[in-house]
C-alpha cells in the first residue's frame, strides 16, 4: 500500500500526546510495507532464477548457464537491500541465517582444487562433498544421502555439527554452484565452472552431473519456499509486522539497530575493513561471482531506503511513506540534514567501488596487498559507513531510543585481536 509523507509541518503539530504516537506507527507502517514489497521483489528474483536453473538442468549448454549465472545477479539487487531488516527484528535474524548464510567451506558441497585442503581440527566436514557421496557419516550416524531434497539440505546438512561454515543452503551454495570455486586470487574473473558439470551421459565433466543438478535444483527451490515464508511474515497479519507495531518504541528501536548494525558492524567491519586487513579475497562476500562490489552497494542503498521511507521496486513503482527523516527533521531539522548527507555520502562511496568494479577492477584487486587505490576505494565505503553510522547514533539520541545496541566488528573496533 503506498502511502504519503508528512510534511515537516504536519508532523510539528503533532509532537506531543497521543499526535505524535500516531506519527510514528505511520512510520512503522511505511517501513512494514517496504520490508513486504522489497521480500516481494527477492521472491519474484528468486522465482525467475528457479526458472533459469530448470532451464540448464533441462538444457545444459554455456548459453543455460550463463543465463542462470545472470539471473542468479539479478536476484542479489533487491535481496541485498533487505538486509537492514536483519539485527533488529528477531524474526528476520532467526531465518536468515538459511538464506545469506557467508562464507561457507565449498567442500562440504562439491568437488573443489586439491589445494583447498582437506578435513582440518576446526570442521573435519570441510571437504565433505555430499554430491560425491550418496552415503556418509554424521557424529556416527550413517546419512542416506541417495537422494538430494531441500529437507536433506535443511535439516542435516546446514551447519551440521553446529559449526557456521558447513553453509548448504541459501544464495551462496546456490552462487558456488553456479560459479565454482574463483581460483584466480588477487587477479580477476570469477568462478568458471563449465556448463558440462550438469550435461549428462559421456559429455558430464567432474563426475555426479545428475546429483549435482539435484542438489542445485533443491537448493533453489528451498530458496524460493524461504523467500514465500519471510514475504507472508510482513503482509498484513504477519508475524513480523504485528509484532514491530505492537509497540512504537520498540519498533523505532529495531528499525535503527538494523539501519546501525549492517552499517557498521556488519558491512563496514566484517565484509569490508576485515577483508582489506587480512589482504584474502575469500573475504569477499559474493567471492564465487565476484558480485560483492554489488553486494556492499545495495546494502547502502536498503539503509537509505528506510530512513527516507522510500523504495524503488523491481517494476520501477515506489513504495513510500511517513519516514524517520520526517520525525527527526520534526525534532531536529539540522541533524536530519546531516543523516540524509551522510547517507549519500556512503552510498556515493560505495559507488565508487561498484563502478570500479564494472570497469574492470575487481574487488579481488582491490583486496590485494600494495594496492593503494583499492585500498583507498575500499577504505572510503568503510568510512562513509561509518560516518553515517555516527550520525545513526545521534537520531537514536534525539528521538530518545534506549537500549540500543549496534553490532560491532574487531577490524573496526579492536584491530590487534584480527591477527591474534
Amino acid at each position: 500500500m503506498l502511502r504519503t509523507v508528512l510534511t515537516t509541518t504536519a508532523i510539528a503539530t503533532a509532537m506531543s500526546g497521543p499526535a505524535l504516537a500516531q506519527s510514528a506507527t505511520e512510520v512503522l507502517d511505511t517501513y512494514a510495507d517496504i520490508a513486504e514489497a522489497n521480500y516481494g521483489d527477492s521472491l519474484e528474483a528468486a522465482r525467475v532464477l528457479q526458472e533459469a536453473v530448470s532451464a540448464l538442468i533441462e538444457t545444459p549448454s554455456a548459453d543455460t548457464m550463463a543465463a542462470a549465472r545472470e539471473a542468479w545477479l539479478e536476484a542479489r539487487v533487491p535481496y541485498q537491500q533487505t538486509e537492514v531488516f536483519r539485527f533488529g527484528n528477531p524474526i528476520v535474524d532467526d531465518w536468515e541465517g538459511k538464506v545469506n548464510a557467508w562464507p561457507l567451506d565449498e567442500g562440504l558441497i562439491d568437488y573443489v582444487d586439491g589445494a583447498y585442503g582437506g578435513p582440518t581440527d576446526a570442521n573435519q566436514l570441510a571437504a565433505l562433498n555430499v554430491i560425491a557421496n550418496p552415503t556418509f557419516t554424521l557424529s556416527g550416524q550413517e546419512i542416506d544421502a541417495t537422494e538430494i531434497t531441500p529437507d536433506l539440505l535443511e535439516n542435516t546438512l546446514h551447519e551440521v555439527d553446529g559449526i557456521e561454515a558447513n553453509v548448504a543452503t541459501g544464495y551462496h551454495a546456490v552462487e558456488f554452484l553456479l560459479w565454482g570455486q574463483d581460483l584466480n586470487g588477487h587477479d580477476d574473473g570469477a568462478g568458471n565452472r563449465p556448463w558440462t558439470d550438469y550435461a549428462q551421459g559421456d559429455a558430464c565433466t567432474n563426475d555426479n552431473c545428475d546429483r549435482r543438478a539435484d542438489y542445485l535444483s533443491a537448493a533453489t527451490d528451498l530458496l524460493v519456499s524461504d523467500l514465500e515464508w519471510i514475504t507472508a511474515q510482513w503482509a498484513e497479519g504477519g508475524e513480523a509486522r504485528d509484532t514491530l507495531m505492537a509497540d512504537e518504541q520498540a519498533g523505532l528501536s529495531a528499525i535503527l539497530t538494523g539501519m546501525g548494525s549492517l552499517s557498521y558492524g556488519e558491512t563496514a567491519g566484517e565484509r569490508m575493513r576485515l577483508g582489506l586487513m587480512l589482504n584474502d579475497p575469500e573475504e569477499e562476500h559474493s567471492c564465487f561471482a565476484d558480485n560483492t562490489h554489488n553486494d556492499h552497494y545495495y546494502n547502502g542503498v536498503g539503509i537509505r531506503n528506510i530512513y527516507l521511507g522510500r523504495y524503488v521496486r523491481t517494476d520501477g513503482t515506489t513504495v513510500s511513506g511517513p519516514s524517520l527523516s520526517d520525525l527527526v527533521a520534526a525534532r531536529n531539522p539540522e541533524l536530519d540534514k546531516e543523516m540524509r548527507s551522510r547517507l549519500a555520502d556512503a552510498v556515493l562511496a560505495l559507488g565508487r567501488i561498484k563502478t570500479a568494479a564494472e570497469a574492470g577492477f575487481a574487488y579481488d584487486e582491490m583486496l590485494a596487498r600494495g594496492n593503494e587505490g583499492g585500498e583507498a576505494l575500499i577504505m572510503g565505503g568503510v568510512d562513509g559507513l561509518v560516518g553515517q553510522t555516527r550520525s545513526i547514533e545521534r537520531v537514536v539520541a534525539e528521538l530518545e531510543l534506549g537500549g540500543i545496541e549496534i553490532e560491532g566488528s574487531d577490524s573496526l573496533d579492536n584491530p590487534s585481536a584480527v591477527f591474534q
